[in-house]
C-alpha cells in the first residue's frame, strides 16, 4: 500500500506565512495560504494512494475541514507535537504501522506540487530508500521512504536554509540510497507569491 501524508496549517492570520505577512499583511499572506493549501491538496490528492493531510493546530480540525471540502478523498488527522522532526518522523511512522509500504509526505508551501511528482516519487522508492524534493531557500517540500527511519530527522537545524542538505547527508551516513527531485520554489515572500501568479505585480 502507498500512502501520501499531507502537512497543512490552519489558515489563520498571524499564525502562517509570517515572513509574507511581514510584506502584505497577515490577512493577505493567510488568503495566500488558503490559495496554496486547497492547490496542493487537490493536485496531489489521487486515486491509487491513501492521502491523509496532517493538519495543525490540532483544535481545529473542523475548520481544516471546512477549508479542504471537496477536494477529494482524503483523511483528517492533526499532528504531533513537538518541531517538525519529530512530527514527520510521528506522521512517517503511523503510516508505516498501517502497513503502508512506501511513504510520501509533502508540505503545502510549494504550489508546484502535484499527482505526477508524488508518482514519480513513489515509483522511486521502488530502488531508492529515501526520496527528497528540495526547496529553492534549503528547505525540502517532499519526503519519502520505504521504511521507517527515526534517525533521519534527528539533530537536523529545522526551519534554516541548510535543512535539505543536512537531511541528505544524514541520509548518506545511514547508508540510504536517495532520489533527489527537481528543486520547487515555496512560498515565503511577496516576490515568491507574485513569481506564481498569487498575488498581483
Amino acid at each position: 500500500m502507498r500512502a501520501l501524508g499531507i502537512f497543512a496549517n490552519a489558515p489563520i492570520p498571524g499564525r502562517v506565512k509570517l515572513r509574507l505577512a511581514e510584506e502584505v499583511g497577515a490577512s493577505t499572506a493567510a488568503e495566500v495560504y488558503w490559495q496554496i493549501g486547497r492547490r496542493v491538496v487537490e493536485a496531489a490528492a489521487g486515486s491509487g494512494y491513501r492521502t491523509t493531510v496532517w493538519f495543525a493546530p490540532a483544535h481545529e480540525g473542523p475548520f481544516i475541514r471546512e477549508w479542504l471540502n471537496g477536494l477529494g478523498h482524503v483523511e483528517f488527522r492533526p499532528q504531533a507535537s513537538g518541531h517538525l522532526g519529530t512530527r514527520l518522523a510521528h506522521a512517517f511512522a503511523r503510516h508505516f504501522a498501517e502497513r503502508a509500504e512506501r511513504v510520501v509526505l509533502v508540505g503545502t508551501d510549494c504550489p508546484g506540487i502535484d499527482r505526477r511528482l508524488v508518482t514519480e516519487s513513489f515509483t522511486a522508492l521502488a530502488t531508492f530508500d529515501v526520496v527528497l524534493g528540495p526547496t529553492l531557500d534549503g528547505g525540502y517540500y517532499l519526503l519519502g521512504l520505504r521504511a521507517p527511519q527515526p534517525a533521519l530527522f534527528r539533530d537536523i537545524p529545522w526551519t534554516t536554509a541548510v535543512v535539505a542538505v543536512q537531511t541528505r547527508a544524514r541520509a548518506e551516513a545511514l547508508g540510504l540510497t536517495h532520489r533527489i527531485l527537481r528543486p520547487l520554489r515555496d512560498v515565503d515572500t511577496a516576490r515568491d507569491a507574485r513569481a506564481l501568479g498569487l498575488l498581483k505585480p
